[in-house]
């Protein structure tokens, strides 16, 4: 093997190498957009939830309290 051919190789690993990165990156950044989006869908409905029901709880006392006063 010849150094031209050597260097014609290397030169060719090389381009690979950099498909392979940028294709690691592409995923390496869908995996993040991913996580993000899983946390949104998940979280902020829970996080909703913790103002929610206190909130709801609050109206349900406040209606059985009138209906227990009027006689029911």
């Amino acid at each position: 093997m010849n150094e031209e051919e050597l260097r014609r190789r290397l030169d060719a690993q090389d381009q690979m190498i950099g498909r392979i990165y940028e294709s690691v990156e592409k995923t390496r950044k869908y995996f993040l957009w991913t996580l993000w989006s899983t946390l949104i869908i998940f979280l902020l409905p829970i996080v909703g939830l913790f103002f929610a029901i206190p909130k709801f709880i609050a109206i349900m006392t406040e209606q059985l309290g009138v209906l227990n006063s009027l006689g029911f």
